[in-house]
């Protein structure tokens, strides 16, 4: 376990705090008091340890059905989560899989913010024009194509209903990549927009998508699946296609599942079933599903019961993980986990698809999508790659 003071880097510049789902009307004004980070070889329960230091730091989140208490004068504001996809698998029992691809990231990183009496300066631009280099992909369209047809061999077999299948790609930069990761948080559809930065690495999201929200003693998740383009033709595509619909309702019922284990009784209700909304040029299917938060529940308990979340596993989520550690080429980095905000009464996590990562030197993707019986490989692997395009687009600054 790492504990770091006051931000401090290396290789990456200092920019102003705009941590996904941050409140709107703190971001200006967020000043980073103190730093949790880790990766396996730190040893102990990460989830654990998350808890325990924010209540260390006056966040208290062991009890969150407990009425949150009265903000002290100079205390903390929240504080930004990322929990990555492999820190999510070792929570739910599962193999890590690959190794992370950009090892400067943290596995689990914890920043307690408080408030500034002036705002923070403006950060100072990066040295030199930004360019970003051709990106290299961690596995041929074939290749992507095969692990979809390993996929459907196992539902064929009876070991997995679903799995999602993730592919990588990297670029070498030149310049600050910063700014072309802020950029991301401006993508139309963005629920989850945003940076955390640390000594040497950055992650930018631009993520739609709700892993767990919890306000006013209660859970909601909103789970994303299903994609086309977006026109006119794939809006009635998605919306009259029966595969998508079936995979989407595998993912709604785990979801329903995994709320169920944290759920007050009888609690866990579909608020909406497969609503179509659009994210940049893509349709996607989305469903709410929520519950009231049972009594005693803690902030670990809650992250072990949705990490890592459904829709980038597949059902049973277990079953799924075993086959992406077998068939994915590299970690799923930064990607497929969650960032976002806690603080006691609120939590808002969102889930790290449409997301980037930096290290020292290369700019990291991920995109993929869920694999069932009715799945086609060739279509898998262009879908994959319409989910990355904007990404890219705009990272190069297009």
């Amino acid at each position: 376990m790492r504990k770091v003071g006051p931000y401090g880097v290396e290789t990456l510049p200092q920019v102003l705090v705009d941590v996904p789902a941050a409140p709107p009307g703190c971001r200006d004004a967020l000043v980073e008091r103190a730093r949790l980070q880790w990766r396996p070889a730190d040893g102990g329960d990460p989830a654990k340890l998350v808890e325990e230091f924010l209540a260390a730091h006056g966040l208290p989140l062991d009890d969150l059905a407990r009425p949150a208490p009265e903000h002290i004068p100079d205390g903390p504001c929240g504080a930004a989560l990322y929990v990555s996809a492999a820190a999510g698998a070792l929570l739910a029992g599962a193999p890590p899989g690959p190794p992370n691809p950009a090892p400067a990231l943290p596995e689990v990183a914890v920043v307690v913010y408080g408030h500034a009496e002036t705002p923070p300066p403006s950060p100072a631009r990066g040295a030199g024009p930004w360019r970003l280099g051709d990106w290299q992909e961690s596995w041929t369209p074939g290749q992507h194509a095969a692990a979809v047809d390993a996929v459907r061999q196992a539902i064929g077999r009876g070991d997995v209903y679903q799995v999602n299948v993730v592919g990588h790609a990297a670029a070498p930069y030149t310049g600050d990549p910063l700014p072309a990761l802020r950029r991301l948080g401006a993508l139309p559809g963005a629920r989850y927009g945003g940076t955390l930065t640390g000594a040497g690495w950055a992650i930018g999201c631009a993520s739609p998508e709700t892993l767990i929200e919890l306000t006013d003693g209660r859970l909601v998740t909103r789970p994303i699946k299903g994609t086309r383009p977006a026109t006119t033709a794939g809006e009635r595509e998605l919306r009259a296609s029966a595969k998508e619909r079936a995979e989407h309702v595998m993912i709604v019922d785990l979801e329903r599942n995994d709320l169920a284990r944290v759920a007050r009784t009888g609690s866990v209700r579909v608020d909406e079933l497969f609503a179509v909304r659009r994210w940049c040029d893509l349709w996607q299917a989305e469903s709410t599903i929520s519950a009231a938060v049972a009594d005693g529940l803690s902030l670990a308990d809650l992250l072990r019961a949705v990490c890592p979340g459904g829709s980038v596993t597949g059902a049973p989520k277990l079953a799924a993980l075993d086959q992406i550690a077998a068939l994915e080429p590299v970690g799923r980095g930064a990607g497929m986990g969650a960032l976002g905000w806690v603080a006691p009464g609120r939590i808002d996590l969102g889930l790290t698809i449409r997301t980037a990562a930096a290290d020292g030197e290369r700019l990291h993707v991920w995109a993929g999508g869920g694999i069932t019986w009715g799945s086609d490989p060739q279509a898998e692997v262009a879908e994959a790659a319409a989910k990355s395009r904007p990404i890219r687009a705009t990272l190069a600054g297009r």
